[in-house]
């Protein structure tokens, strides 16, 4: 699949994965519903290596990177986000997620000794300051929300946590492990964590009998888990994590545009500046001169072997 389908995928899966989350909060404690989410997701994985006979066996290093990344990636970093979101307004929280962009350029460099890419820098910082336009007006409104430190604390250590795990995806690939089978171990490793999270904080594995939930269910387990991740995580490994990252500052301007359609949404002159200067980030980082893959890190000089 060509690397803008890749990105126009995930760009669009994530972005609405939002009306999703919601239909899931309420009865079922956010520990519990991610359980759920990644055990389902885990078995559609499990199930289709299975079936195309994929094996899963590695050696014991490359699982253990591959538990590192189910922590970070599929277990506390959404737990965090789900317990920040009772402290933030939810726009504020995928501000915090887009720095992302700029977090993966800072750990490539200092994990992998890479040089930053000036061009994806460049690209993240003026996707950052169009997102700043584009909720101003709502965050003036509304408000940080309850408590607005503790909530940007926990958004900003889930962030960083999401952006480990996207180190550990670009250290999988020096050691030549597929998306597929990572992420098939790496989400079994994070709903076994996310069991222990539910498990040490008392909460009840209960079930919301609305259809809401079941349908939002399976669909974050199947479109937001399975294929979006299969996809972001593919991106990274061939257009290196920096510029996949950027990804991550479409996510709150595609939830946008949706509100714009479906509730009613009335953009402001300074939103629909921030969200020109989103695309200009878009089209800076997805174009250059020639599109190739980012090199490859040389293993002897990660901190994450």
């Amino acid at each position: 699949m060509p690397i803008w389908a890749l990105y126009t995928l995930v760009v669009v899966i994530w972005g609405s994965s939002w009306y999703g989350i919601e239909q899931q909060l309420g009865v079922v404690a956010p520990q519990v519903s991610l359980a759920y989410r990644f055990l389902l997701s885990a078995a559609i994985l499990l199930g289709y290596c299975a079936i195309r006979r994929r094996s899963l066996r590695f050696p014991p290093r490359a699982f253990l990177l591959m538990a590192v990344q189910g922590f970070c990636l599929f277990c506390a970093n959404y737990i965090l986000f789900y317990f920040a979101g009772m402290h933030l307004v939810s726009g504020l929280l995928a501000v915090c997620f887009s720095t992302m962009s700029v977090m993966n350029i800072v750990n490539l460099a200092l994990l992998f000794r890479q040089r930053i890419d000036r061009r994806a820098l460049l690209a993240a910082m003026i996707g950052l300051v169009g997102l700043g336009f584009v909720f101003y007006p709502e965050l003036q409104k509304s408000g940080l929300g309850t408590d607005p430190a503790w909530g940007l604390g926990l958004s900003l250590l889930a962030t960083y946590l999401a952006s480990l795990g996207n180190m550990v995806t670009v250290r999988l690939k020096v050691l030549s492990i597929p998306v597929l089978e990572s992420n098939t171990i790496g989400m079994s490793f994070g709903a076994l964590f996310c069991i222990a999270f539910a498990v040490a904080a008392g909460a009840a594995f209960n079930y919301d009998p609305r259809p809401g939930y079941t349908i939002a269910l399976i669909g974050l387990a199947l479109f937001a888990t399975v294929i979006g991740f299969g996809c972001y995580l593919t991106l990274v490994q061939r257009i290196g994590a920096a510029r996949a990252a950027y990804s991550s500052v479409m996510f709150p301007v595609v939830a946008l545009t949706l509100s714009t359609l479906l509730e009613g949404y009335h953009w402001s002159p300074l939103a629909g500046l921030g969200f020109a200067l989103v695309l200009s980030g878009n089209l800076l980082v997805l174009t250059r001169p020639r599109d190739i893959a980012v090199a490859q890190p040389d293993p002897t000089a990660s901190r994450l072997s």
